[in-house]
């Protein structure tokens, strides 16, 4: 298959792309730069110019390709309401050229949506405190022919190179000198490996149902006071319950309890992680010498 990537140069989209091509499939990768170009090129596949903006250039893409991966997000916080908005009218883009063909679309979104306590399931809709709308934008061209699957990641998607949730959480405790948790710490982060979600992805692309809903978790979830254990040990600080606020744009998340199950995913694609997992992968250097 000639598969279209967005995010090919990110953290995951990297994996992704790494995965795909050894799984024998071309790829054309959505570079916003010649840094991100460059990068798709040294990874074997072939960059295509242009951005998450420019509805035109991600149609022309899509429309020459087999099968479609969307992972690019913008990944600003401070203006999350208007990131969102682009990645919606994006999966529009997307799901337009597509229409009518049979073709895969799969788009990313999160598992954050679970109730405290309530270990979430690929059947549960997308009820997200904090949503991306993703799910809601690309269901429905299910109905137009185009075998949309979606792939739910867990918060923390682990690896050499990140750069998301974990390393801030690290960074706050370098610069207050205490690695916290909220409450009792008894709320669970699920997790995955960079390469075991990127064989989630392949996976979806390849095979999954119009309307699958994918969890790319491998571990139901992680007890953040053992996560702050691990980075307190690490950076010699102590480790405590704090308030939520100290934690800054990150703690409503690190609050939430969003045990996340997977059982379905294994099932229907295939899909086994084989990863370390998230407590084992913190106690590399990676992590912590930069």
């Amino acid at each position: 298959m000639k598969i279209f990537v967005t995010g090919a140069s990110g953290f995951v989209g990297s994996a992704v792309v790494n995965e795909l091509i050894g799984a024998g499939h071309a790829v054309i990768g959505l570079a916003r730069s010649e840094a991100a170009a460059k990068a798709i090129t040294e990874a074997g596949a072939r960059p295509h110019r242009g951005a998450l903006e420019d509805h035109e250039s991600l149609a022309r893409a899509a429309a020459d390709a087999d099968g479609v991966i969307h992972l690019a997000f913008i990944h600003d916080f401070t203006r999350y309401a208007a990131s969102v908005a682009v990645d919606v009218r994006a999966i529009e883009a997307l799901g337009e050229a597509l229409a009518g063909s049979g073709r895969p679309l799969v788009v990313t979104s999160g598992v954050l949506g679970a109730a405290g306590g309530v270990v979430a399931t690929e059947d549960m809709p997308d009820g997200s405190a904090f949503p991306r709308r993703s799910e809601a934008a690309a269901l429905p061209f299910g109905a137009r022919d185009v075998r949309v699957s979606i792939v739910r990641l867990p918060p923390t998607v682990h690896g050499a190179g990140d750069h998301g949730f974990v390393p801030e959480l690290i960074r706050v405790a370098r610069e207050t000198g205490v690695a916290g948790f909220v409450g009792d710490g008894a709320n669970r982060w699920p997790a995955v490996h960079r390469l075991d979600a990127a064989r989630a992805f392949r996976l979806a692309v390849e095979k999954a149902p119009a309307g699958t809903r994918v969890h790319a978790v491998a571990e139901v979830g992680v007890p953040t006071r053992e996560i702050a254990a691990v980075i307190g040990k690490r950076l010699g600080l102590p480790v405590k319950a704090m308030p939520v606020e100290h934690f800054g744009w990150i703690g409503p998340m690190f609050a939430r309890d969003a045990p996340t199950a997977s059982e379905a995913t294994q099932k229907l694609l295939g899909w086994q992680p084989t990863e370390q997992g998230l407590l084992a992968d913190l106690e590399s250097a990676a992590y912590f010498d930069r």
